[in-house]
């Protein structure tokens, strides 16, 4: 008797150990966390987020501003589902864009650039009943843990996301796989040129 209640508690340990592990090394669906100041607290766990696409020495201006730069996005894993089944972005969305230096030499690297030091964190909320214009922009830096909204009228982030972002203030258009969900469902801003 004792030996099977000895492997029944092994027995049930185990299912509540692997329940524990998968829980774990699942994703979290975080929604932007704000201090009573109203500062966004630093994402925490976003690279178990959907990553969302990297981009190389990116400028929206015709000067270059000299480094090129990596950026890699993630959205968190809520928010992707809903675009995927939608193509647009629920209440409570947020992209974390992580902004590196790059280099082509280093180790055995022959030809290309790598990723090197992180430099800071763009962060971008959907969060309607929070800004009266639904989004907010924040900049980290290496190693902040809380940040600041600019307003819209000082912010150069969100009055070109307001202008030339594919879906809503998102660039789909820098992100293949979920451009094609977009063109789908038909929720790209009428009348933008994603070719230009």
């Amino acid at each position: 008797m004792k030996k099977v209640l000895l492997l029944c508690g092994v027995g049930v340990a185990s299912v509540f150990l692997a329940l524990f592990a998968r829980a774990a090394a699942e994703p979290q669906n975080a929604a932007p966390q704000f201090t009573a100041d109203g500062k966004l607290v630093r994402p925490e766990g976003y690279r178990k987020w959907v990553y969302v696409s990297s981009g190389y020495g990116m400028s929206y201006s015709q000067s270059s501003s000299g480094m090129q730069m990596f950026t890699n996005v993630f959205v968190t894993p809520a928010a992707y589902d809903y675009f995927v089944a939608n193509g647009k972005w629920p209440d409570k969305t947020m992209f974390v864009l992580e902004v590196y230096g790059s280099t082509s030499r280093g180790s055995i690297n022959k030809h290309g650039s790598y990723q090197t030091q992180l430099s800071g964190l763009d962060v971008e909320v959907k969060d309607e009943a929070r800004f009266a214009d639904k989004w907010a922009y924040f900049n980290f830096s290496e190693t902040a843990k809380l940040a600041g909204a600019d307003t819209p009228t000082r912010n150069d982030c969100w009055k070109c996301h307001e202008q030339s972002a594919a879906v809503e203030h998102s660039f789909v258009q820098f992100y293949p796989e979920l451009l094609k969900i977009a063109r789908a469902k038909g929720t790209i801003k009428p009348g933008l040129r994603l070719d230009e």
